[in-house]
């Protein structure tokens, strides 16, 4: 569980006429197919609709990274930290084959942390790799690797000497839980740069910073080679801590999950909750 004395803080996210001649028939439209089963990445899973295509983007970007994140099984069901299901079955299109630990602290924004972190330790950036607590305090993944260790000690966090250099990927894990357990939406949403709708990518965030507040990020993104319309798919964790999922689209019927950019000029409605357009937020390069 988060501390006590700082879970308020950082509780990040909290429904005529007839013809006069008949008609020459006409063969039913072949649905659209939105969805491909068998697909085990984003990439594959959700194919580019007719008309429109995905932006290449190099091998070690991080739009590339989330674009080929594994999803488990199609159908998968959400479930939370706890190994109960997620009551809401109905906000996603698919899970991501990311673990979520049998605690209660990967939830919105902790859930976009560890997508970041997890690719700036596979490309070995790891100087790269820090996220700053609720109070301030800079987190900073290249002194947790030379060995020191985090004291939290009431509001009083503080760097201190551990026993031995730590580089292998349970050492990460242990300060990513550090990392979840005093950030959250109010300390991310500092981080991020805004950045204009219009110019949206994969691995920008909305969020609200707040208590609660709550965050998505963007995993995919296409564009229509004729009108230049934007759509995107996105992702999220919630409360309680659940698995990553990329959610559906309430505006839609049936199983198509893209959001179109042209429905977020006023308000983004997502599958849980809903952003205004000024809350998208990047990573800082």
């Amino acid at each position: 569980m988060k501390p006590l004395y700082l879970s308020l803080l950082i509780f990040s996210c909290t429904s005529p006429d007839s013809p006069s001649s008949p008609e020459p028939s006409v063969a039913p439209a072949t649905p659209v197919a939105y969805v491909d089963p068998t697909g085990r990445t984003i990439a594959t899973r959700f194919p580019t609709p007719e008309g429109y295509v995905r932006t290449s983007f190099s091998e070690g970007s991080f739009p590339h990274f989330l674009r080929h994140q594994p999803l488990k099984p199609h159908g998968t069901k959400v479930h939370l930290f706890s190994g109960l299901e997620k009551s809401n079955q109905l906000a996603h299109a698919a899970v991501l084959d990311v673990d979520v630990e049998n605690r209660d602290l990967q939830q919105c924004a902790d859930a976009i942390m560890r997508l970041r972190a997890e690719y700036l330790y596979t490309i070995k950036q790891y100087d790269d790799i820090h996220f700053n607590f609720v109070s301030g305090f800079n987190a900073e993944y290249r002194r947790w690797r030379k060995g020191e260790r985090i004291r939290v000690k009431g509001n009083k966090v503080s760097w201190v000497a551990g026993q031995s250099a730590s580089t292998d990927y349970a050492s990460f894990r242990k300060y990513l839980t550090m990392v979840f357990s005093y950030a959250g939406t109010a300390s991310l949403a500092k981080e991020l740069q805004p950045k204009s709708l219009a110019l949206i990518e994969i691995g920008d965030v909305f969020i609200r910073g707040g208590f609660p507040g709550h965050a998505v990020i963007v995993v995919d993104k296409i564009t229509n080679t004729v009108t230049g319309e934007v759509q995107v798919l996105l992702a999220q964790s919630y409360m309680p801590a659940q698995d990553i999922h990329v959610l559906s689209n309430p505006i839609h019927r049936g199983d198509n999950p893209w959001y179109s950019i042209q429905d977020m000029q006023e308000v983004v409605h997502t599958a849980e909750y809903t952003f205004q357009p000024d809350e998208l937020k990047a990573f800082v390069k």
